[in-house]
């Protein structure tokens, strides 16, 4: 028989059975769209980190305070900063280009008869070209007014909004903060939500201001450093640590009691921990395809079993064990190819679903098409291999015999 008439014939008992044949490759079509679906999603969600870390400057590097918690208890090696911390930055760091001290806190903000609860942040006037945002209304306040401890506010794209005002029509427009007046002199580009917290919520105001009149404190928050960018980030962190160390009087081998982190280290974190819920995903998904394999095993000896009359006929009109081998191995084939390329278009579609759903970032990778259809046809040939070799090893006497 040749090969172009084994095709036919194969696709011919798909057809006689089309409610078995979509049954059998409905596992197939599910794992196959499970890892569309996934990988789809873990790509998104590192692209997404990876554009998050750009927006913030691929050179900026954070200094914290060490206080945190470990094992649900108070770390003792921490301690607080102070504005004296980025003072001496500014005056020693030889790598730096932009050193931005920021002290906040959560209060309530009265407008008119609107009143909320949102992030003020005391910060210098490069806040904004080390944070990579552009004023889209106003101005950002000045080194004079911080100096001269002006009650001016820049606020986030979503403050507007919140306060229920109209866009740049707030742009002059005060409001209070502990009964302090603030003047809204600009509006700060959006930068979406990370994570728990939206920096589009936030308010901006001078350092000295925030120090003196809204705060009464000068601890800070964090400290954000811009490398120079033609030196390599690690020499940065070196001399930001050793200014750090000095200033904290933190002896030789002991350790730091603060914290210096850079982009990388946030995209490494990231990504890995993307990395590690993706590869769990596939490997349900992996599951999935192996049920669907298992099914088309099954269904494959039963279609064996069926047809044995069909095979002894062949059989004893020349039909080789190669043909018979070749025709259940197609029709094993077919069901996982067909099943695999139904699959892909149900996985894009999930993905653009979710995408548009929730808001999700989701990226369809060529190559985890291209592996799942390979995978899938993979499927076809090592599940039906066994019921086509049943199906070519049978005795044309006895399949001749068979009821």
């Amino acid at each position: 028989m040749l090969i172009g008439e084994t095709i036919r014939v194969a696709f011919q008992s798909i057809r006689s059975n089309k409610l078995r044949s979509m049954l059998t490759m409905l596992g197939v079509i599910i794992g196959v769209a499970a890892v569309i679906t996934v990988v789809a999603m873990g790509t998104g969600a590192q692209k997404a980190v990876q554009d998050r870390i750009n927006s913030l400057g691929a050179t900026l590097v954070s200094v914290s305070p060490g206080q945190g918690m470990s094992m649900g208890a108070a770390r003792s090696d921490g301690a607080p900063m102070y504005v004296k911390d980025a003072e001496a930055l500014r005056r020693d760091a030889t790598t730096l280009t932009a050193i931005v001290p920021e002290m906040g806190r959560n209060q309530q903000v009265v407008f008119g008869n609107k009143n909320i609860n949102t992030s003020i942040i005391g910060t210098t006037a490069n806040y904004v070209g080390a944070r990579n945002y552009t004023i889209t209304s106003g101005r950002m306040f000045t080194d004079g007014d911080d100096a001269s401890r002006q009650r001016y506010a820049v606020i986030g794209s979503d403050v507007p909004k919140m306060l229920d005002a109209n866009g740049a029509a707030i742009i002059g427009q005060s409001f209070t903060v502990r009964g302090i007046p603030f003047e809204i002199i600009g509006i700060l580009s959006a930068k979406g939500s990370q994570g728990f917290m939206n920096p589009d919520e936030q308010i901006l105001i001078p350092l000295s201001t925030a120090r003196y009149r809204v705060f009464g404190t000068d601890r800070l928050r964090s400290i954000s450093v811009i490398v120079n960018p033609k030196l390599p980030m690690e020499q940065g962190m070196v001399d930001v640590e050793r200014i750090m160390r000095r200033e904290h009087k933190i002896r030789p081998g002991a350790a730091n009691n603060f914290t210096i982190r850079s982009p990388k280290e946030f995209l490494a974190t990231s990504a890995q921990t993307a990395e590690t819920f993706t590869k769990l995903l596939l490997s349900i998904a992996a599951v999935s395809l192996l049920v669907g394999g298992i099914g088309i095993m099954n269904i494959m000896l039963v279609s064996v079993t069926e047809r044995t009359k069909e095979i002894g006929i062949r059989k004893a009109l020349g039909a080789t064990k190669f043909t018979i081998l070749s025709q259940f191995l197609i029709e094993a084939l077919v069901l996982c190819v067909t099943g695999g390329a139904l699959g892909i278009a149900m996985g894009i579609g999930m993905s653009v679903f979710v995408s548009k759903q929730y808001g999700s970032t989701t990226t369809v990778s060529p190559t985890a098409i291209v592996v799942a259809f390979l995978f899938s046809a993979f499927v076809g040939l090592f599940f039906g291999w066994w019921p086509a070799r049943r199906a070519a090893s049978l005795d044309p006497i006895q399949a001749l015999r068979y009821e």
